[in-house]
C-alpha cells in the first residue's frame, strides 16, 4: 500500500512551467530564435493599395493568441513613400507613390536586380522578432529610348569609298533593362547611299554605324537629312527618334572652267584710259580654298601688250591701262589662264579690235551736271529755279553753216547758249518742280543748220519726290457717339489722312496725342480707333483728344485732328435715395395735406433715364407724395393715440426702358400733443364712497386715486392734489402727488361723511389738462343704512365750494386749507387789526411830509393785493395746482 506524498514547492514551480510550455502555441515560440527573411516579387508602377504579401501568414503565425500580434515598419520614410503595412494582419500594400525601378535603382544591372529592403517588427514584446523583407522590383517597358540630343550631325568626305563605316557616337539610352533596352537602330530614309549597322561591345552597349553604300558627290548634293530611330524589345516596342544630318565635306576634285573661252572686243582709237574691255569668269564647283581662282596672262602674250591691257588677278576684269594710238588700226590677242590649287589652268582668248577714229557726222554730245543714268536725269523737286541740268555740245558741224539749237517738250526748262562759247548750250530749269503735279518730263534737244540737217538728242527728266507735303485728315474735327456699357475693344471710327508724297514719304501712321486717355487705342497703320474698356457716362460724358497723322519722310511731317467722343446714356443706374431710410417726426393733429418731409432722390442717368417718379407702395389711402418735390403729405390729420408710428415703402422709378427702381422705408413718428385730460379709473364715480373706521390711526393709507392719460411723455405724467374738503379738521388728509395715495393725518373724532375734491392734472404744455373726482369717506364702524349714505352724497353734490388758490397752499403752514377765511371770528379779528392799523397810519401821516404819505398809501395798496386775489381768475389757480400736495 502506497501513500501519496505532497509535492514540494520547487516541484510545483516546474509543473507550472511545463504546463505553460505545452499550452503556448508552438508557431510563436518557433520563430523567436532568429530573424526571418521574406522576399516578394512585384512589378514597378503598381497602383495604390495593391496587395504585395501577408507577412503573418508567410511566417505561419497563430493569430488566435492574446494579446494579438502587432506589425510595424521601422523605416517610416519608406513606408510613407512606397509601402503601407496593416498593423494587425501584417499585410503589405503599395502606397500612393508609384514605385519606379529606374528611380529607385538607377545603376543596377539586370543580374544584380533591384531590391527595396524593409525591416518589420513583430510585437508585443513577448512575441518580438525582426523580419527582413525584400521587395524585388521587376522592370517594365515604361521608358522609350532617348537620344542625348534632338539633332545629330555627321561629316562624311565626298571621296569616301563604298562600305566605309562611321560610328554614330550619340547613341540612344533606354533606362529599362534587358530586352526592354535598345535593341536596334534604323533610318527612315537612306537615300540609296547609306545604311545602318549595329555593333555590341563587351559591356553589351549597342553602337550604330553609318555605312556608305554608293559614291558621294558634294557638288550634286551636299547634305542628307533623315531621322534615326532607336527601337527597344518591348511588346509593342517603344521608339526614340533624332534628326540625323549628314554633311558631305568637299574634296578638291574639280578644276576651274571658263564660262566663255573666246571673247571678241571692239575698241575705238580715242578711248580713254581705264575703259572697260571685258570681264572673264571662271567657275570651280568646289568650296573654300579648293574653289579659289587666280587669273594671269599666258607667257605667250608680249610684255608691251600686257602693259597696255590691265588684268585683275582676282576678278578677271580687263581695262585699258593707257591711251592708244587713235590713228592706228590693229588688233590684239590676249591669252588668259585661270588657275586653281593642284589643277591644270583653263585657257580663254580675248581678241581686241582697235577702230581708227575719223571725223563723223554732226552730233549733239551731252555732258550732264545733274545725276544721270542711261540718258535719264534726276532732279529733286526742291531744286530752285535756274538749276543747271546739262551742257550740250554740237560737234562736227560745218562752220560755214549757221547753227540753230532749241528745245522741244513741255515743262519749266530752257536751253540757252552758254556765255560766248560756240556751239555750247546750257539746259536749266525756269521754275521749281513739283513731283505731285508732274513726275517725269521728256525733252528733245534739236540742232539744225541752213542745209536742213536736223540732229536730235533725247533726254528724260525724272523729278525726285521729297517730303514736302504733310498728311491731311479728311476731317479736322471728328465727332463720335457711343453708348455707355459698350463691350471692350469696340470700334469707334476709322481715321483717314492722305499724303500725296510717294513711297515711304506718303505712308501715314496714326499716333494718339499725349493727353489721350489710355483706354483709347488707334491702329498705327489703318487708323482704326477703338476703345479698350467699357465706358461709363456717369463717370465721364465727353472725351476730347488729338490724333496725329505722321509720314515716314525726312524730316517727318504731320497734321492733327481733334476727336470728340460723346458717351450716350443708357438706363444703367437705378434711382438712389440720399438716405437708406427716412424718419420724420410730426406732431399729432398735424393739418391735412401739410408737408411731413421731403424725400431726396437722385439718378445718375440723364434725360428720360434720369426722370424719377415717386409712389407709395403701402398706405396710399392715408398718405400721398408730391412727385415733383418728393414731399410726403397726409390726407387727414393724424392722431397719435390711434396710431403712433407709420411705416411706408416708397418706390422711386425712372423713365428708362426698361424702368429701374429702388425702394426706401419711411418712418413717420407722431409726436404727442397734450390733447387728452387724465381719465380717473378709481373711484369710478363721485357717488361712490369708502368705509373708514373711527379707530384708524394717523399715517394709514385709506384710499387711492388712480388715473391714466392717453398722451405720452410729460403729457402723460399725472399729479394728484386735494383742492376742496368737506368735513373734518384742516390737515386731516394728505394725498401723494405722484401715486394718488390718500393718507389719514389726524384722528377722525366725528362720525359721518367726509368728502375730498381731488384734481388730477397732467404736465402738458402749453396748458396742462386736468380732471376732477370726488372721493367720499364714511366714518363709522359699519354701514347700517345704505340709503342714508346715498342721500348724503346726493345732497352734498349741490354744495359749491371754491377752489383753494395754489399760492395759499404754499404760504400756510397747515396741511390743508379749504377757504381763505374759514370762520367768522377770524374775519372779525382781522378787521379790527386793520382798523387799528389804519388809525396808526393817520397819526403818522400828520408828522411826515406828503411824499411820505403817498408811500404809505402805496404800501397799503400792496397789502390789500392778497385780498383782491380771492376773486381772481381760475387760470392762475390752475397753473399753481401742480405745486399743491395737500390742504
Amino acid at each position: 500500500m502506497f501513500r501519496s506524498r505532497r509535492p514540494s514547492r520547487r516541484a510545483r514551480i516546474w509543473g507550472i512551467y511545463i504546463l505553460i510550455l505545452y499550452t503556448t502555441p508552438l508557431s510563436c515560440l518557433a520563430n523567436f530564435s532568429q530573424a526571418k527573411e521574406l522576399i516578394y516579387k512585384i512589378k514597378e508602377g503598381l497602383p495604390k493599395e495593391t496587395f504585395i504579401g501577408a507577412i503573418g501568414v508567410d511566417l505561419n503565425l497563430d493569430f488566435t493568441v492574446e494579446p494579438p500580434f502587432l506589425f510595424s515598419l521601422t523605416q517610416k520614410k519608406v513606408s510613407e513613400q512606397y509601402v503601407n503595412i496593416n498593423n494587425t494582419t501584417g499585410e503589405l500594400y503599395t502606397s500612393s507613390a508609384e514605385i519606379d525601378r529606374e528611380t529607385l535603382c538607377p545603376y543596377s544591372s539586370e543580374e544584380q536586380g533591384c531590391f527595396l529592403s524593409l525591416d518589420v517588427f513583430v510585437l508585443p514584446q513577448q512575441y518580438f522578432q525582426l523580419v527582413k523583407v525584400k521587395l524585388l522590383i521587376e522592370d517594365l517597358n515604361d521608358n522609350r529610348p532617348k537620344f542625348p540630343t534632338d539633332e545629330i550631325r555627321m561629316f562624311v568626305p565626298e571621296n569616301t569609298p563604298v562600305n566605309a563605316r562611321f560610328a554614330v557616337e550619340l547613341s540612344a539610352v533606354d533606362p529599362d533593362l534587358g530586352i526592354y533596352g535598345v535593341q536596334t537602330y534604323w533610318l527612315v530614309n537612306d537615300f540609296g547611299v547609306f545604311t545602318l549597322d549595329v555593333e555590341e561591345n563587351d559591356g553589351g552597349e549597342l553602337t550604330p554605324f553609318l555605312i556608305v553604300t554608293d559614291f558621294l558627290d558634294r557638288e550634286t548634293q551636299d547634305e542628307y537629312v533623315t531621322d534615326i530611330i532607336a527601337e527597344d524589345g518591348g511588346t509593342p516596342p517603344l521608339l526614340g527618334a533624332a534628326t540625323l544630318k549628314i554633311a558631305i565635306t568637299d574634296v578638291n576634285d574639280n578644276c576651274p572652267k571658263f564660262t566663255e573661252s573666246q571673247i571678241n572686243v571692239t575698241l575705238h582709237g580715242n578711248s580713254s584710259k581705264g575703259a572697260h574691255l571685258a570681264h572673264l569668269h571662271a567657275f570651280d564647283p568646289d568650296l573654300g580654298a579648293n574653289a579659289q581662282i587666280s587669273y594671269a596672262y599666258s607667257e605667250r602674250v608680249p610684255r608691251d601688250t600686257r602693259s597696255l591691257f590691265h588684268l585683275d588677278k582676282i576678278t578677271g576684269r580687263i581695262k585699258l591701262a593707257r591711251k592708244i594710238d587713235s590713228f592706228t588700226s590693229t588688233f590684239y590677242k590676249l591669252t588668259v589662264l585661270a588657275s586653281g590649287p593642284g589643277c591644270i589652268p583653263a585657257v580663254a582668248t580675248v581678241t581686241v579690235y582697235v577702230i581708227k577714229v575719223v571725223a563723223g557726222p554732226p552730233t549733239v554730245m551731252p555732258r550732264y551736271i545733274a545725276p544721270e543714268k542711261d540718258g535719264v536725269v534726276t532732279l529733286k523737286e526742291s531744286e530752285p529755279a535756274l538749276s543747271p541740268i546739262a551742257f550740250f555740245t554740237i560737234k562736227n558741224m560745218d562752220k560755214s553753216q549757221r547753227l540753230d539749237c532749241y528745245l522741244e517738250g513741255s515743262g519749266p526748262f530752257r536751253l540757252v547758249p552758254y556765255q560766248q562759247l560756240e556751239n555750247e548750250y546750257l539746259l536749266e530749269t525756269t521754275n521749281t518742280l513739283d513731283y505731285e503735279m508732274t513726275s517725269e518730263y521728256e525733252l528733245i534737244v534739236v540742232a539744225n543748220n541752213t542745209q536742213g540737217l536736223v540732229i536730235k538728242a533725247f533726254l528724260k527728266v525724272q523729278v525726285l519726290d521729297e517730303n514736302d507735303n504733310a498728311p491731311m485728315f479728311q476731317q479736322s474735327l471728328v465727332e463720335i457717339s457711343v453708348e455707355e456699357n459698350n463691350s471692350p475693344n469696340t470700334f469707334l471710327t476709322q481715321l483717314q489722312a492722305s499724303d500725296p508724297d510717294s513711297e515711304s514719304r506718303g505712308e501715314v501712321i496714326y499716333i494718339l496725342g499725349g493727353d489721350t486717355p489710355g483706354i483709347f487705342v488707334v491702329d498705327r497703320l489703318t487708323g482704326v480707333l477703338t476703345v479698350a474698356t467699357s465706358l461709363d457716362r456717369e463717370e465721364k460724358e465727353k472725351y476730347r483728344f488729338i490724333v496725329r497723322a505722321v509720314d515716314h519722310g525726312t524730316p517727318r511731317r504731320e497734321s492733327v485732328a481733334t476727336v470728340v467722343v460723346t458717351v450716350l446714356d443708357r438706363n444703367d443706374n437705378s434711382p438712389r435715395f440720399i438716405n437708406k431710410d427716412f424718419t420724420f417726426f410730426v406732431p399729432e393733429n398735424f393739418p391735412g395735406y401739410g408737408e411731413i418731409g421731403v424725400l431726396s432722390v437722385t439718378d445718375a442717368d440723364t434725360g428720360r433715364n434720369g426722370w424719377v417718379a415717386l409712389s407709395i407702395i403701402n398706405g396710399s389711402d392715408i398718405f400721398m407724395i408730391d412727385t415733383g418735390r418728393g414731399a410726403l403729405r397726409a390726407k387727414t390729420p393724424l392722431d397719435r393715440e390711434q396710431q403712433g408710428t407709420y411705416q411706408l415703402w416708397i418706390e422711386a422709378a425712372d423713365g428708362g426702358e426698361p424702368a429701374l427702381s429702388s425702394v426706401t422705408m419711411v418712418t413717420v413718428l407722431l409726436l404727442d400733443v397734450n390733447d387728452n385730460p387724465p381719465i380717473v379709473l378709481f373711484p369710478q364715480s363721485n357717488q361712490s364712497y369708502m368705509l373708514v373706521l373711527p379707530s384708524t390711526t394717523p399715517g394709514t393709507s385709506i384710499a387711492e386715486v388712480y388715473a391714466v392719460d392717453k398722451d405720452t411723455g410729460m403729457n402723460a405724467v399725472i399729479a394728484y392734489s386735494i383742492i376742496k374738503r368737506k368735513g373734518g379738521e384742516p390737515g386731516s388728509f394728505a394725498i401723494d402727488p405722484e401715486t394718488g395715495n390718500i393718507t389719514l393725518k389726524r384722528e377722525l373724532s366725528n362720525r359721518g361723511l367726509y368728502s375730498l375734491l381731488v384734481k388730477v392734472s397732467d404736465h402738458g404744455q402749453p396748458e396742462p389738462l386736468y380732471s376732477m373726482v370726488m372721493v367720499n369717506f364714511f366714518v363709522n364702524e359699519t354701514v347700517s343704512n345704505e340709503s342714508y349714505i346715498q342721500s348724503l352724497l346726493t345732497r352734498d353734490i349741490d354744495i359749491e365750494v371754491e377752489e383753494k388758490p395754489w399760492y395759499i397752499g404754499q404760504m400756510t403752514d397747515g396741511p390743508e386749507r379749504y377757504e381763505l377765511f374759514p370762520c367768522r371770528p377770524v374775519l372779525i379779528a382781522l378787521s379790527v387789526a386793520c382798523l387799528g392799523f389804519f388809525f396808526l397810519v393817520v397819526i403818522l401821516i400828520s408828522y411826515i411830509c406828503c411824499k411820505r404819505l403817498k408811500k404809505i398809501r402805496k404800501k397799503r395798496s400792496e397789502v390789500e393785493v392778497p385780498l383782491k386775489m380771492k376773486n381772481g381768475s381760475t387760470h392762475f389757480l390752475n397753473r399753481k395746482l401742480r405745486q399743491m400736495s395737500n390742504i
